[in-house]
């Protein structure tokens, strides 16, 4: 039975699986709004929005991460700007700088020989090279998320319903929506190195479908992704060790099937928590008459 327990005496496995749970943290409490407000375009946008940052850090031998991030903020306040010209409709503005980033990322990767092994993991992620170093950025992402989160929560509550009302109870809606923007973008960059900027929206969207059949509530529904981002996590490397598959893809399709699941699941519970009352019954019986006296016929 050794096999069974030889992925957790690999210290880079263990890394992983750690930095895929923060990973998991994140994107439970980020993907719960990002599916709520319906966000799912803004954090591929954004994902692929890093591409000529982190293209231009490998060319000039900076930290890749360090490039993706700074992108990725010059793609959030661009579409920040533009929305906020008010001529252009939220999606029309991401659509074009989505376009208009991964365009100058391949210019520039274009130029560049020696940039392939970076752009695959930049892509894809590659999640079995954690570090020590990724762990403790990873941690640090994951409490200012959850702080932010919670500091915020009525914001982002009034502003996801009712944008006029948020604004008469002074809660801002305007700077809630760019604080979430602010954490989809941590999300996306702090997710980078796990899964990649191309299967970080699985993360984002997946476990936060899964959670919403058996919640009620958004706290709840936060903490329920994020346990199936950490379960996504945990098969996902399990299925990479054992089938020798890739490890950031592997991740992102579990995610996706617990999703797939965990809906299943709750229609079929639905079904079976059906009142009896709405299955049909026999003939009702015959009124029974009374005569005059006040006996029955």
């Amino acid at each position: 039975m050794h096999w069974l327990t030889d992925p957790f005496t690999a210290d880079f496995f263990l890394r992983a699986l750690l930095g895929g749970a923060l990973v998991a943290v994140i994107c439970g409490v980020v993907g719960t709004w990002v599916v709520i407000r319906g966000m799912a375009f803004l954090g591929e946008a954004i994902g692929h929005g890093m591409l000529p940052g982190v293209a231009l850090a490998t060319i000039a031998g900076a930290p890749a991460v360090v490039g993706g991030a700074l992108s990725a903020i010059v793609m959030s306040a661009l579409i920040g700007a533009l929305q906020r010209r008010g001529r252009l409709s939220y999606d029309t503005s991401i659509g074009m700088l989505f376009v208009a980033m991964l365009s100058l990322g391949v210019i520039i990767v274009s130029h560049s020989r020696s940039f392939a092994t970076d752009a695959t993991a930049m892509l894809f992620g590659d999640i079995l090279a954690m570090r020590d170093g990724d762990l403790t950025g990873l941690l640090i992402a994951a409490v200012v998320t959850v702080l932010i989160a919670a500091a915020l929560h009525r914001s982002f509550v009034a502003a996801a319903f009712d944008s006029r009302i948020a604004a008469t109870l002074g809660l801002r809606p305007h700077a809630a929506q760019v604080a979430l923007v602010g954490l989809v973008t941590l999300a996306v960059v702090s997710s980078y190195q796990a899964v990649g900027s191309l299967l970080v929206v699985g993360l984002l969207l997946a476990p936060a479908v899964a959670a919403a059949p058996w919640t009620a509530r958004i706290p709840h529904r936060m903490i329920v992704a994020c346990a199936f981002g950490t379960a996504a996590v945990g098969l996902g490397l399990l299925c990479s060790w054992y089938a020798g598959t890739a490890a950031g893809a592997s991740i992102a399709a579990i995610a996706i099937a617990l999703a797939v699941l965990s809906n299943a699941a709750a229609r079929m519970a639905a079904r079976l928590r059906r009142p009896a009352a709405s299955t049909p019954r026999g003939p009702a019986p015959l009124p029974v008459s009374a005569s005059p006296s006040g006996k029955q016929q």
